[in-house]
């Protein structure tokens, strides 16, 4: 059963899984910040952050596992930002 309850947990942490780009922009404006804020934070263009939040481009590894570990912070704190969208 461990074993089953480790692959279980490796599923939600994956980190190359993000949500669609539509709840990443609610989720982000759920908690009062701008694409700018963000961009700081990651030390990226406002530019690159949007296209990240609307699908154009997807985050380097570097960055990748940090948004989606953010996304899903928002998510926990905010979860009428999420709805019943995600699969």
């Amino acid at each position: 059963m461990s074993e089953l309850l480790d692959a279980v947990d490796a599923l939600l942490v994956r980190p190359d899984t993000l949500p669609p780009p539509d709840i990443r922009a609610r989720l982000r404006k759920a908690d009062g910040l701008t694409q700018q804020d963000v961009a700081d934070v990651f030390g990226v263009t406002r530019v690159a952050f949007n296209r990240w939040e609307v699908g154009a481009a997807k985050p380097r590894r570097r960055h990748l596992e940090a948004y989606a570990r953010l996304l899903a912070g928002w998510a926990a704190k905010h979860p009428d930002a999420v709805g019943d969208e995600v699969e």
